[in-house]
């Protein structure tokens, strides 16, 4: 979608991975595979292009280090560094006084246990790096739990934090230009499913007090980290209406699939003005819109039935290009727009459901 986007704005893309024929090489101009601990290659593919930006964090920041070296890159590899590892984003957020649920660094079992008892059942257990979609997470409901789940971590630097008893989950997706200019799409609301994301919707049923919050972190959080791209901020709404940052995404989001298409600007075209220089767009939506997103699930009973889904004009489909689908796995997502966020909301998973049904 990034490469889309900077190509219908006249750029030429190329692009860096360990795999072949992704998502995005299909839409490049150049696509290399290599391995990102391939530095020379990382180098060699650096004095290629003008900018670099990236489009997850499991980006080792060595290889953002050694394309640096060339060229500059948006964001900038110490905020990939802070946010790719849960305990330094949880850090660097407490430091800088943002809202954050409670945790404490899990180095050994002892460190759990002592861990459980300040912080009460049930709680979540987290890999500290490389964790996302619920990977790399175990609940803890009691005491019994403890050895088992730490026993999943494998050793790895963990996390335990507190069990948030939350109303909903939000987010905010924001651009900051090279001067510091900000701009936000509002908050979107989203639902999840087996810890994925499955349908997100704006505007979201906050209140002004919630929204003015939750902006405002997200404007500061940019601006402390200098940040320049497009950028998430998860939260969790507590039922008494209290703001928590649960992630930060140094990226696009998934939830801010729904600006592709039912806004002036979407979140990826603002990621290439912002990287790219150029003055950022207007986050305009054109009605209130929504997002489904299409697991590989859809596919278990066969091809879908596109032509079902696309009946209701209102909808979009966009497929990534995956070669395979697999239970879980993102393969595309569906769009709509309409009078509101839930009737929008509706549609798409109507539309979603018309896939399976329909044979």
């Amino acid at each position: 979608m990034f490469a889309i986007e900077a190509r219908k704005m006249g750029y030429r893309v190329h692009t860096y991975s360990p795999d072949s024929d992704t998502p995005t090489g299909q839409v490049a101009d150049v696509e290399t595979s290599a391995s990102y601990d391939d530095l020379d290659r990382v180098r060699e593919f650096a004095r290629s292009v003008d900018v670099v930006t990236f489009e997850f964090e499991n980006v080792p920041s060595e290889t953002v280090e050694a394309a640096a070296e060339f060229v500059d890159v948006h964001p900038k590899g110490e905020i990939l560094h802070t946010t790719q590892n849960r305990l330094r984003e949880k850090t660097f957020l407490s430091a800088n006084g943002f809202p954050v649920t409670p945790y404490r660094h899990i180095k050994s079992n002892d460190d759990l246990y002592r861990a459980a008892d300040a912080l009460g059942y049930p709680s979540v257990l987290k890999t500290a790096g490389f964790g996302y979609d619920g990977k790399g997470q175990a609940k803890i409901r009691a005491h019994s739990d403890l050895d088992e789940a730490f026993a999943t971590m494998d050793g790895r630097d963990s996390i335990l934090e507190a069990f948030v008893a939350f109303e909903k989950e939000m987010s905010v997706v924001c651009a900051r230009d090279q001067a510091g200019n900000f701009v936000h799409y509002g908050v979107i609301e989203n639902e999840h499913a087996n810890h994925i994301l499955d349908v997100s919707f704006a505007p979201a049923f906050v209140s002004e007090s919630v929204f003015q919050e939750a902006v405002e972190i997200t404007r500061s959080i940019a601006d402390a980290f200098a940040y320049v791209g497009t950028m998430c901020v998860e939260f969790f709404v507590t039922t008494d209406e209290n703001v928590l940052v649960n992630e930060i995404a140094p990226r696009p989001h998934n939830s801010g699939h729904l600006t592709f298409g039912p806004c002036v600007t979407s979140q990826f075209e603002q990621q290439v003005r912002a990287v790219c220089g150029l003055p950022l767009g207007s986050t305009e939506f054109f009605r209130p819109a929504a997002m489904a997103n299409l697991l590989g699930d859809v596919w278990q009973k066969g091809e879908p039935h596109w032509s079902a889904a696309l009946s209701d004009r209102r909808v979009k489909l966009h497929l990534y290009g995956k070669a395979e689908p697999k239970p879980g796995r993102k393969m595309g997502h569906i769009t709509a727009s309409a009078e509101t966020a839930l009737s929008a909301a509706s549609v798409v998973r109507k539309a979603r459901q018309q896939l399976i049904e329909l044979k």
